[in-house]
């Protein structure tokens, strides 16, 4: 594939099956399948499901896949300077997630775990941006106080979800909040919140507790590694109030202005902006763009216009160049910085 035929492409839904419930507002949303069991999309996914082959990956409108596309013209789409700092890798992996239950409380390996116990580049440090969240709703982050790891093993093995649930820190959200989830911490999101994911290009969970769910947590909720390894990955201390001031963030809807919607905590792992429509322009560079709202059109440097409306997913090439967005609203998903 050539520079040249390498542009923007709107992306078609990248649903399927999952342990738990929802999925119904993101058909809505993605002209996707909905419900009940597919509580999340993949956008611009070169990730497969863990332990797979090529589920979780997303495919271009053209009907191949995003990670051939890249592999055969890296540069093209991620620009030189990313490529020779991170490879071929895109960096980012961006979800849609719509639960119709509560997610069991879980947490992630960092890069340092993952590299030495399952041999890879990545951990799962990511960040939810709330898209709609019913009253009082609230999200999971963190212990309250410093745990013991024999006290958390023994609460696993005791399928004590009540105990687990009540060792959490909890925090209401609304629409517009943004929470950033450094790997390590223990957390849960609350049945009904839509949810913008960005995270780290794995697919790595470590499931605390799982009763009421499509999941066998003693056989797979442990990435094959046994609790007793699986443990050793989990951060056992309170956040702290700087990380508290640093991890809590959001966009403003009302304002006029695009802005950047996280603080610098999470620029080594992955970069999302709240795009007005204001015309303000954008770098060249690897993206993804959801419009959440209005009808309007991504403008290129070298690539043209495209129009979108709201429930459209872009994935944007570095060989686009930059752009500007006008008369709609969205958010641009983006890796760290080359």
């Amino acid at each position: 594939m050539s520079n040249l035929e390498v542009k923007p492409s709107k992306l078609p839904s990248n649903q399927f099956d999952h342990f738990y419930k929802g999925g119904y507002r993101i058909g809505k949303l993605r002209n996707g399948p909905g419900g009940p069991m597919r509580p999340e999309e993949w956008i611009g996914s070169t990730t497969t499901r863990f332990g797979e082959l090529v589920n979780g990956l997303s495919k271009l409108s053209d009907g191949g896949l995003l990670k051939d596309a890249v592999n055969a013209d890296p540069s093209a789409w991620l620009g030189q300077k990313h490529v020779e700092k991170f490879g071929v890798s895109t960096e980012v992996l961006v979800k849609l997630l719509d639960p119709d239950q509560r997610l069991p409380v879980h947490y992630h390996p960092d890069q340092r775990f993952a590299k030495e116990k399952l041999h890879l580049n990545h951990g799962k440090t990511e960040a939810w941006i709330i898209l709609e969240a019913p009253a009082g709703a609230r999200v999971g982050l963190g212990f309250s106080k410093q745990m013991d790891k024999s006290e958390v093993a023994k609460l696993v093995k005791a399928h004590d979800s009540d105990a687990l649930l009540d060792s959490l820190v909890f925090k209401e959200v609304k629409p517009g909040d943004a929470v950033f989830v450094p790997a390590g911490v223990a957390h849960a999101i609350e049945a009904g919140i839509f949810v913008l994911e960005l995270q780290e290009p794995t697919d790595l969970s470590i499931l605390l507790e799982w009763d009421g769910f499509a999941v066998d947590g003693d056989k797979d909720g442990h990435l094959n590694l046994g609790y007793e390894t699986a443990l050793d990955a989990l951060r056992l201390s309170p956040l702290t109030k700087a990380e508290n001031d640093e991890i809590f963030t959001g966009f403003d809807s009302s304002s006029p202005k695009s802005h950047s919607i996280f603080k610098s905590v999470a620029n080594p792992f992955f970069r999302a902006d709240y795009l007005t429509g204001d015309e303000q322009k954008v770098e060249a560079g690897f993206g993804i763009f959801l419009c959440l709202s209005g009808e309007g059109e991504l403008v290129f440097e070298n690539s043209g216009n495209l129009s979108v409306k709201s429930g459209d997913a872009v994935v944007i090439p570095f060989a686009a160049g930059s752009f500007t967005v006008s008369n709609c609203v969205g958010i641009l998903s983006r890796p760290p910085a080359a």
